[in-house]
């Protein structure tokens, strides 16, 4: 009779489905880098590559042996299972001898995912954030949970607060926690409601895709933002629709560049 595997065997203990979310999510992330790489040298213009912003998102969604639940480019992704699979696994396989290439390029594309949105605003200023204040909508590393574990959120805030801007967050679950694990914080205003968070803010990210932020009010986005500056960490809005009510806005592999 076979025995229960040990209790390290990291291959075996994690799901097979996890496995492979682990390579899709960075990859279609990888593809909007590469998407906004080419927005910036305007090879979208030509007639060499005539697809918009979400056709090949759309494409690659359309085999069933992938499908479209998670290959929406984001600000990378968080939580428990994730991050430490990927670690596990790289760290098993090293042990064996073998270099995990794929693995390691999964965490470096996903760690420099969540810088995004924080390069993007500082793109914007001109890497003079110092003063600014920046509501931020979302806090945990996927809606319905209050889990900041390896959250995208934690890496935009904490760049925020060392290039000296002032944060107002507001996040429908992870409040208390985000007080938790920031507790007397400087620069951190945590809000009871989205619209409190643009109270004084010179501009918005947009972090966790929460069904709440997906239909905002931008006429009063617009009239609360000091610099009329949107972030969109999850692809939430058209940017010809945001763009055509007055306001600047930046998203992952699209908007503006």
């Amino acid at each position: 009779m076979l025995g229960s595997p040990p209790s390290n065997c990291v291959v075996l203990q994690t799901k097979p489905l996890n496995r492979f979310r682990l390579v899709e999510i960075p990859t279609i992330d990888d593809h909007a880098v590469c998407q906004f790489l080419l927005d910036c040298l305007k090879v979208r213009a030509t007639k060499l590559l005539p697809l918009r912003h979400d056709d090949e998102r759309v494409g690659m969604g359309s085999d069933p042996r992938i499908g479209y639940h998670f290959i929406y480019p984001g600000a990378g992704y968080g939580g428990s299972c994730f991050p430490k699979d990927v670690q596990a696994l790289a760290r098993s396989a090293n042990e064996l001898g073998y270099d995990a290439e794929l693995l390691d390029a999964v965490e470096s594309v996903n760690y420099r995912q969540k810088k995004r949105l924080f390069e993007k605003l500082s793109g914007h200023y001109g890497g003079k954030l110092n003063g600014k204040t920046i509501a931020v909508w979302g806090l945990s590393f996927k809606p319905n949970t209050d889990d900041m574990r390896e959250a995208p959120s934690r890496v935009l805030m904490e760049g925020l607060w060392e290039a000296g801007a002032t944060v107002r967050a507001y996040d429908p679950e992870a409040v208390e926690e985000a007080a938790r694990i920031y507790p007397e914080q400087a620069g951190l205003e945590l809000c009871d409601t989205a619209y409190e968070a643009l109270d004084g803010a010179d501009a918005l990210v947009i972090v966790t895709e929460w069904q709440e932020f997906r239909s905002p009010d931008f006429q009063a986005i617009k009239e609360k933002l000091a610099d009329g500056v949107i972030v969109d960490g999850r692809n939430l809005y058209e940017p010809e629709t945001v763009e055509g009510l007055g306001l600047k806005y930046y998203a992952i592999g699209r908007g503006r560049t």
